[in-house]
């Protein structure tokens, strides 16, 4: 019951950062119908932009977790959808990923250009501001670097200063309630796998899930309440049971 409770209010966190993406449609196939996939045109787009970010963040702490890694993954398989040549935009969205997650020096100078894009909108702010918040919270513990660079990027994207303290500190209180109770057969039940199965098979059916359930950034626009509430929910309880299962077979 503690974790039902406890993935609940998660769940209805994410959504209060991620519901601003209902507020508009510019992240659709319509919107980018037109656009020229090149590097120079994908890197100064807004996407593009926030992806760079996304590095930032995700190596702030030196290294970019397994589930970091994998979420990520998924977000350029998300985000490249949008754009004509999704292939290409993902190779190219990649490409921008590897080289910024390396530097260090540009991160205010890329969240104010991303602010001025955005024109200073409010509700992409928060938009952007709870992914990059959500991910350094995601491998389950805050790098002091990783709060430096989240508070860097919120102030250069001139984003209320006020509502990053309280987005930052309802999610950390959060986390830190989280208790893990599922038992070792709970995640092998989870995963939909057996005690018999080898790691391989295990991790696929793992990445399968993650999949079809992680909080999608572009899709969820438009959803209900429930639907990023389930997805987040689950995508937690699926890395829970995995690292379980991972940290018995060690």
């Amino acid at each position: 019951m503690g974790n039902i409770i406890v993935f609940a209010i998660l769940g209805w966190f994410f959504y209060s950062i991620f519901k601003s993406y209902a507020k508009y449609s510019a992240y659709s196939k319509k919107a980018f119908k037109n656009f020229s996939i090149n590097k120079e045109s994908l890197q100064n787009s807004e996407l593009g932009l926030f992806i760079a970010l996304v590095a930032k963040v995700a190596k702030a702490d030196g290294r970019v977790d397994a589930l970091e890694a994998e979420l990520i993954g998924i977000m350029f398989d998300d985000i490249s959808a949008i754009f004509p040549e999704p292939q290409k935009t993902k190779d190219i969205f990649k490409e921008i990923f590897n080289e910024e997650k390396e530097k260090r020096d540009n991160v205010q100078s890329i969240a104010q250009t991303l602010a001025r894009a955005i024109k200073r909108d409010r509700a992409k702010q928060q938009q952007f501001m709870g992914f990059l918040i959500q991910l350094a919270f995601v491998d389950g513990e805050l790098s002091k670097s990783e709060e430096i660079i989240l508070a860097e990027i919120a102030e250069a994207l001139e984003f209320d200063v006020n509502l990053y303290h309280a987005m930052f500190d309802r999610f950390e209180k959060m986390m830190s309630n989280i208790t893990p109770k599922a038992t070792i057969e709970d995640a092998y039940k989870l995963l939909g796998v057996k005690p018999s199965d080898d790691m391989d098979t295990i991790k696929k059916a793992y990445r399968k899930l993650v999949r079809e359930f992680h909080p999608d950034i572009i899709k969820s626009q438009g959803k209900s309440e429930a639907y990023m509430q389930e997805a987040t929910a689950k995508t937690q309880e699926i890395n829970q049971a995995y690292e379980m299962i991972k940290e018995k077979r060690a």
